[in-house]
């Protein structure tokens, strides 16, 4: 583990730079400060860039679009590697028909349209179609009445035997400086325990988010483990995904992990990245803005 100052000198050693989103390039206030110059080098070096997020709330053109409004506009759709991807992929390959039953909002449900199934909110389940659900699917922890739709939604797992998919296994995201709120990881952990039933899991830490990523560059070049590093601001999903995929990684201390934290916490979880740098900003040195 080395700490680095200026993680330009960590791009400049890797072919490909893996980012993960919230805490790395964006925050709760916008965009990390100064983030654009990382991406204005990266363009200049040739060097290839994706963002592999657990955000599985809006689809990668939306999410493109969400930095487009911030001033950067490097990062296109098709950079973006989300979690509801390899959702999509699973319900392509596993469910034919009926219902597929959600928990999020509207625009998180395009990874479940997208596939070609009749896609109904947990809210509008009822004694009529419940036995025509055969999918359910944690989306967002956004779009949906709290109590009365996460009370449904134990139910309905209770009356029927269907796979439940969790397309953003975030326990928890940064609302400011000091405070966390409950992700959609979180809320499906909570119910998973209630029902006794164990759900299929998409995102990171799991290799399958990193496979995705990886056999997609394969499909137009050849590529190696040793040619691409992960960066992210979590120990238990960016860092440890990485890690078990065979990649090398960054702790940034830029979202979830804080500088005083940071030691402690490679302590305790005995996660331990690759390299440790304070942000995914470059310096100035050797590059002219």
């Amino acid at each position: 583990m080395k700490r680095i100052e200026n993680f330009k000198s960590i791009i400049d050693k890797y072919d490909i730079i893996f980012f993960d989103a919230f805490g790395v390039i964006k925050t709760y206030q916008g965009l990390v400060p100064g983030i654009h110059k990382t991406f204005d080098y990266l363009e200049a070096q040739g060097k290839e860039y994706y963002i592999v997020t657990n955000d599985a709330s809006r689809s990668p053109v939306q999410l493109a679009e969400s930095y487009h409004r911030h001033g950067l506009k490097h990062i296109t759709h098709d950079r973006i590697v989300s979690s509801g991807m390899l959702t999509k992929e699973y319900l392509d390959l596993k469910v034919d028909d009926g219902i597929v039953a959600f928990l999020g909002t509207p625009e998180s449900s395009h990874y479940i349209d997208s596939s070609g199934l009749h896609t109904l909110p947990v809210s509008q389940i009822n004694a009529d179609n419940i036995d025509k659900v055969n999918a359910l699917i944690f989306l967002d922890d956004e779009g949906f009445n709290w109590c009365d739709d996460l009370n449904k939604t134990v139910n309905i797992l209770r009356k029927r035997t269907i796979p439940v998919i969790v397309a953003n296994t975030d326990k928890a995201y940064p609302v400011s400086l000091s405070d966390v709120g409950i992700a959609i990881g979180g809320i499906a952990a909570m119910i998973e325990s209630i029902i006794g039933k164990q759900f299929i899991r998409f995102g990171k830490p799991d290799s399958q988010m990193f496979m995705f990523a990886y056999d997609l560059i394969r499909e137009y070049r050849p590529i190696s483990k040793k040619q691409i590093v992960m960066v992210g601001d979590t120990l238990q999903t960016d860092i440890l995904g990485g890690n078990k995929f065979g990649l090398d990684t960054v702790l940034v201390l830029s979202g979830n992990t804080l500088p005083k934290d940071a030691d402690n916490r490679i302590t305790s979880t005995g996660i331990v990245p690759t390299y440790i740098c304070d942000s995914a900003v470059v310096g100035l040195d050797g590059f002219d803005f």
